[in-house]
């Protein structure tokens, strides 16, 4: 399956993104790029924080921008990471608030490796809890 003309530009942002991740416990710099249904992308890094539960995943930090800036209807979201994780649980949950057919993407941040996806967040997430009819 060839990558969708979009996908570079979401991964270079994701990328960007990256770098402006405050980890200074785990070193796990995330970065994550939604496109919008608009083709806006909007992006969000991870930040932690000394109180581990307080840290944001930068899935959730793009949701949050997204949603700041009006934007509620996504296409896809682009995520890097040193490893190439897909989205954690949570992260899953608050996407599937908004998007629950949303294209996901994952990425080492080394442009060199591989890219995997897109896979569904209806995939990524089977039953997810939904209170909307």
């Amino acid at each position: 399956m060839s990558q969708p003309a979009y996908l570079s530009k979401l991964l270079a942002a994701a990328r960007n993104a990256a770098r402006n991740a405050y980890a200074p416990y785990s070193q796990f710099q995330v970065g994550a790029a939604i496109l919008t249904s608009g083709n806006e992308i909007i992006t969000g890094c991870n930040v932690e924080n000394a109180s581990f539960g307080l840290t944001i995943c930068a899935e959730r930090s793009a949701v949050v921008s997204a949603v700041a800036l009006g934007q509620k209807e996504w296409q896809a979201i682009a995520i890097v990471s040193p490893t190439g994780v897909t989205p954690c649980g949570a992260c899953r949950q608050v996407l599937a608030e908004f998007a629950p057919q949303l294209e996901v993407w994952f990425a080492h941040l080394d442009p060199e490796q591989s890219v995997t996806g897109p896979i569904s967040l209806e995939a990524l997430l089977p039953g997810a809890m939904k209170f909307k009819t």
